[in-house]
């Protein structure tokens, strides 16, 4: 379930995102969905993701992660009205409350294997 809530979230980030900057510049549109695509797909945590292009330590993972909640919740508001920038906070909210076990493994030892 947590992943689940954090992939929603991550799609909501990069769906809100662009939308909200494209009418400043079609560049930070573009730049945007780069990063919050790009960023967790180059750097990861050995025993977190299975295949790592540049191996990061647990709390990097966790700040992208933010990064994407952090996203989403801001570029939803943003870019669309209440009704619908709300249940992404709610989203988020829930993604912070689910992914703790994770977060807690990732800032420890990553020796003792992935946390479901």
């Amino acid at each position: 379930m947590p992943s689940v809530l954090r992939f929603v979230t991550e799609l909501v980030a990069w769906v809100a995102a662009p939308w909200a900057l494209a009418d400043r510049s079609w560049l930070l549109a573009v730049a945007s969905v780069v990063l919050l695509i790009g960023l967790p797909t180059v750097f990861a945590t050995p025993g977190d993701k299975s295949d790592v292009l540049v191996p990061v330590p647990g709390w990097v993972t966790v700040l992208l992660v933010l990064l994407q909640l952090v996203a989403a919740v801001v570029f939803s508001w943003l870019a669309w009205p209440g009704w619908a920038a709300v249940p992404v906070t709610v989203l988020a909210v829930a993604t912070c409350v689910t992914e703790r076990r994770r977060w807690k493994w990732l800032c420890r030892d990553v020796s003792s294997g992935p946390v479901a």
